[in-house]
């Protein structure tokens, strides 16, 4: 059975990690090179670093600053932002990335999963899906929840999946940032229309959130941002409270 992963995720805005609540507000939190060093120290599982206005400003991912925070760290890295091509992927795995993240670029073309998959292996590609409820639906939502879709949510990540995404990025757009805890609804659904590890994003307060995200939404990983920024959780105490509670989870 694989193992359950806790991620801290690294939103970066103007080469500085940042978080706000549902997408708006950003506050500046410190260098992103800082971070990264803390999160390797305390063994996180993995590391999320999304540039979050590199699409929306049209350009292209911080190169520089993704090979200078994967050579501080030995814990696997995903990236995304700004990323519309498979010469897109090459460069962030060539500054020391393990898988890609992209969102609205999957969006306009999806065959990008296809020849992403093709290229590197699908355990390489991660779809990120933003994600907010509409009336009784969840609906798709892209350039950094900017813009709204009609695409259906749990149609697209089972098409991304069958695309050939080795993993699903969801975040709940209405609970991001609010620490009220996962849509484990969205969650729920979305898992159980897949096959492919789905990592949960948006509204972790407190560690039960990590827990609920996982044994009642399904999910094979946690990604949180503000409990581990702000200091009320380590990631050390958050693996320690799941494996208390019988998650199946990396020491």
């Amino acid at each position: 059975m694989l193992k359950k992963r806790i991620i801290p995720c690294l939103d970066i805005t103007g080469g500085r990690v940042v978080k706000g609540i549902n997408f708006v507000n950003l506050r500046d939190v410190g260098d992103p090179v800082e971070w990264a060093r803390k999160y390797d120290r305390e063994k996180a599982d993995e590391l999320v670093f999304l540039d979050i206005t590199a699409t929306s400003d049209n350009r292209e991912t911080l190169i520089d600053l993704v090979a200078k925070v994967s050579d501080e760290i030995f814990i696997p890295l995903t990236v995304g932002g700004g990323i519309r091509t498979v010469k897109d992927m090459q460069n962030i795995l060539k500054a020391g990335a393990g898988k890609i993240s992209i969102n609205t670029a999957a969006v306009k073309n999806p065959d990008l999963i296809k020849e992403g998959s093709s290229h590197y292996g699908a355990q390489c590609i991660v779809v990120a899906v933003d994600v907010k409820r509409e009336g009784g639906g969840f609906k798709v939502y892209v350039r950094g929840g900017r813009d709204r879709t009609d695409i259906n949510a749990l149609e697209w990540c089972k098409y991304a999946e069958d695309l050939g995404a080795g993993e699903l990025l969801v975040t709940s757009m209405d609970r991001d940032g609010t620490k009220d805890g996962y849509d484990l609804e969205l969650l729920k659904k979305i898992t159980g229309v897949v096959n492919i590890p789905v990592i949960a994003s948006g509204g972790c307060g407190k560690l039960s959130h990590l827990y609920d995200a996982i044994e009642i939404g399904g999910a094979s990983a946690v990604l949180a941002a503000s409990i581990f920024h702000y200091g009320e959780f380590t990631i050390s105490e958050a693996k320690s409270y799941l494996s208390e509670r019988g998650v199946n989870i990396r020491k």
